[in-house]
């Protein structure tokens, strides 16, 4: 992509959002050198107006940002980063430099669908999602039906600690065996979504 450095005097802003919470983190300024370093290293590179020189996000904090994706806008002057955060980007502390908190309760799924993924490709020794992706899908659909009659006796007969902890565990069953089938929580998602008429 062919971007447009020179209409602010050699720098084009850039715009770092959350790969999966779709946040908005925060907000820099790259020259060409700073953005030949990001797509370089894969760690979001600025160039500090306050420093006067290259600074990789994270470079004293450890809270860097790991790049997934590279957009540039409409008129090629302004870049949207997909990233990974390592910890809070702010240097206050906060999840982002607008105060907002990064990732909802919520967003976990996506996390850990994203982590139950990892475990199928590299079926590190000594994991139980990796027994369960060995096992093979009738085992991993067994164990959906199993957690569901648990989850439905808590409901019954149980207490509602019990029944959210059985209700954690048909999902993590549900997602692994999403996972085998190449489908998504998300795909979920979006059946509910299209089912629903307001």
């Amino acid at each position: 992509m062919k971007l447009d450095f020179e209409k602010m005097g050699g720098l084009i802003p850039a715009i770092v959002q959350d790969n999966d919470t779709n946040k908005v983190l925060m907000l820099g300024f790259m020259n060409e050198e700073a953005y030949e370093k990001t797509k370089e290293t894969g760690k979001v590179t600025f160039f500090s107006r306050t420093k006067n020189r290259l600074w990789m996000k994270g470079e004293t904090s450890g809270n860097t940002l790991q790049v997934v994706n590279i957009f540039a806008d409409c008129d090629n002057d302004t870049l949207l980063i997909k990233a990974i955060p390592a910890g809070p980007v702010c240097h206050t502390g906060s999840d982002t430099c607008f105060g907002e908190k990064n990732a909802e309760d919520i967003m976990f799924f996506k996390f850990l669908q994203n982590f139950i993924e990892q475990r199928r490709q590299e079926m590190p020794e000594g994991s139980y999602t990796t027994t369960l992706f060995q096992k093979g899908i009738n085992r991993m659909a067994q164990k959906v039906g199993e957690e569901a009659v648990e989850t439905v006796i808590e409901a019954t007969n149980g207490t509602d600690d019990r029944l959210v902890y059985e209700s954690a565990d048909l999902i993590y069953h549900l997602i692994v065996l999403l996972t085998s089938k190449g489908l998504r929580i998300e795909d979920l998602a979006r059946e509910l979504k299209s089912r629903h008429k307001g």
